[in-house]
Formats: C-alpha cells, sequence, structure tokens
C-alpha cells in the first residue's frame, strides 16, 4: 500500500503544480525580478501548495496510524497558509515568524512532541526539564528558516529537501520507525514530482509557501526519528541538513562581521558564492546536490559510527566545512582564519 501512495502523491505533484501556477498568477502570488534574484522575469510563486496538496493526498491514501498525525497536519496547515500569504503580500520577518513558532507550538503542545532528554556518550542523562518546549520551538523554526534561506536557485531548495527526506526515510527503515519512514517518503514523492517543473529552467517557484512546510516538515520528522536518544544519535539530522544549515551559520556570521542584522537579505549564500566562481546555475545546483547527498552519507555513517568513531568524523566535518567556507568566501572574502594559520605553518 505504501508504493500506490507515493505513486499518487507523485503523480499527484505533476497534476496540481499546473493548476497551482494558474492560480498563482490570479491571485497575484508571483516573483519580481531583482539585484538578488537570478531570474530575469516574472515567476508564479506559491508551487509548494502544489507539494502540499500531493502529501495530504497521499496520506489520505495510506492513512498511517499514529498519536502525531493531526499535530503534524495541524501544524503544517498554519506553515503553509504562513507561506501564502507572505507569497502574495510579502509579509514582515516578525509576522512569518509568529506563524512559524505557531506551528512548532501546535506540534509541542497538541502532538506532545518534545526533546525531553539526551543521553550522553559516557553515561548519564542530561534532561531539558524546563527548557525542553523551548528547544523543541527553537529547533523547528530554526530547521524551518535554513531551508528558507537556500530557496535562491531553481530546484534547489526541493532538491536537498529530498535528498533529506530520503535520508530520514532510510535511516527510519534501519530504525524501525514506520510512521517517519512513510511521512517521509510521501514527502519526498510529492516534492520529486513538483521538481518535473521547477528545477531550471523553472516554470514555478515553490516560494515560501513551499519552503517552510519542507523546512518545518524534515524538523518535526527528525523530532520523531531521533528524540530522548544519545547526543550521538541527535547530531544526525544536523549532519543531514549540513548543507541548509552551515549555509545558514556562515550567514549569520557574515552578518554580523557586516554589522548587518542576521535577518537582512544579501547575495552571498552557497548558490551566490558558486555561481560567482563561474558554474553555471544547473551546475550550481547539481553541486550543492553533490553536496547534501555527501552529508547524507556522513550521516548514515555516523549512526553507525562507535563513539569515537562519531567524534572523529564530525570533526573531519567541521573542518571539511570550515576550509570550503573559506575557500569560496562564504563567510566573507577576509574570513580565512584556518587558511592563514596553515600558511603559518608552512612558512
Amino acid at each position: 500500500m505504501i508504493y500506490v501512495s507515493l505513486i499518487v502523491a507523485f503523480i499527484a505533484a505533476i497534476v496540481l503544480t499546473p493548476l497551482v501556477k494558474r492560480l498563482a498568477f490570479r491571485i497575484g502570488a508571483v516573483d519580481a525580478p531583482n539585484y538578488r534574484k537570478v531570474h530575469a522575469k516574472i515567476m508564479p510563486r506559491l508551487g509548494g501548495l502544489a507539494i502540499f496538496g500531493a502529501f495530504l493526498i497521499g496520506v489520505a491514501v495510506l492513512r498511517p496510524e499514529s498519536e502525531y498525525t493531526l499535530a503534524i497536519i495541524l501544524g503544517a496547515v498554519i506553515i503553509v497558509a504562513t507561506g501564502v500569504v507572505d507569497d502574495m503580500y510579502q509579509i514582515s520577518a516578525k509576522a512569518k515568524m509568529l506563524g512559524q513558532i505557531a506551528a512548532a507550538a501546535v506540534i509541542v503542545f497538541v502532538g506532545g512532541i518534545d526533546i525531553d532528554f539526551i543521553n550522553l556518550p559516557f553515561g548519564g542523562i542530561l534532561d531539558f526539564g524546563f527548557l525542553s518546549i523551548p528547544l523543541t520551538i527553537i529547533w523547528i523554526v530554526g530547521i524551518t528558516n535554513a531551508i528558507n534561506l537556500i530557496d535562491g536557485l531553481d530546484g534547489l531548495a526541493a532538491g536537498v529537501s529530498t535528498i533529506a527526506l530520503i535520508t530520514l526515510a532510510g535511516m527510519a527503515f534501519n530504525m524501525g520507525n514506520m510512521f517517519v519512514l512513510v511521512m517521509a517518503a510521501i514527502l519526498a514523492a510529492s516534492t520529486i514530482g513538483f521538481l518535473f517543473y521547477n528545477f531550471h529552467p523553472a516554470k514555478i517557484f515553490m516560494g515560501d509557501t513551499g519552503a517552510l512546510f519542507l523546512g518545518f516538515m524534515i524538523a518535526v520528522f527528525s523530532l520523531l526519528g531521533f528524540k530522548n536518544v544519545t547526543v550521538i544519535s541527535f547530531i544526525i539530522p544536523v549532519i543531514m541538513l549540513g548543507v541548509p544549515i552551515s549555509d545558514t551559520f556562515f550567514a549569520i556570521v557574515r552578518r554580523a562581521r557586516m554589522k548587518k542584522k542576521w535577518s537582512d537579505p544579501d547575495k552571498s549564500h552557497l548558490h551566490h558564492r558558486l555561481i560567482d566562481m563561474g558554474f553555471s546555475h544547473r551546475q550550481t545546483v547539481l553541486i550543492i546536490y553533490g553536496i547534501a547527498s555527501m552529508f547524507g552519507l556522513a550521516a548514515v555513517i555516523f549512526s553507525m559510527s562507535t563513539v569515537w568513531g562519531a567524534i572523529l568524523l564530525v570533526t573531519v566535518i567541521l573542518v571539511a566545512i570550515e576550509l570550503f567556507v573559506e575557500i569560496i568566501g562564504l563567510a566573507g572574502k577576509n574570513y580565512k582564519p584556518l587558511l592563514n594559520l596553515v600558511r603559518i605553518f608552512n612558512k
């Protein structure tokens, strides 16, 4: 039955996307080109509505049983509504944040999903106590925005999200978590169907409707798959989402160094830097797909490692990220602490 729901979700996305495209033009949910955008003509947004609709249809076909289903759907409705309003009217960052917090609050208070504690690698338990609720909300809002921030090229956010969802589904299978497996797989099928219209040259953008929805769902599925486990397991979704998380982190670093607000937009994200280095639109997207896939593979290896093996892997990943960031100038052209250190030792 799961295969039927995946096929249905995939076909539903292919059928719904052209309809949503017409709706976007009719209600004015369009994206006009500007100095930060890479497209040169007015493009319909709202594509995330097709992904959401296809996902709901796939879930309705399979009807997975879980105490969390209602809360997840309610939270998704709130986050999608927030995205639709933003795609139509370009609401303020504060208003958008309120919508994200409201959706996260539904997950916590209606679904009862939160990070209560983690088992420490060398013994003992770290109980978050009263901090469990705010930490859970921060996690959901943070991942939601991380996906939103990388939505800058045709097919980029959709593809990276699909890779993360497939990784999630695979790891959920290994852990015997069938609910996360089927939900992540259905959403991945919906997003792949949408990619037929969103990959370069895109016919429609997913808009904030799609980016917020995908980020929100990935954050929630990660919580369901890895909550209340060891520190090692808790790091798995962080590695799996290495591309959006690292891009967001270094965007904050970059803006802090330039004395700008963390929410101020700029044209120095990962995809911007790769394009500035001479890669084409499609090449840039495929390179980031490759990086996201490597992070996904690293997350799988990490999940099977011993404690010391996991620590070594994280160290290697962090050093590799830092070197890559300094080489392409992701945190600013003059930000090269590690490369400068290497030069000092080589003298």
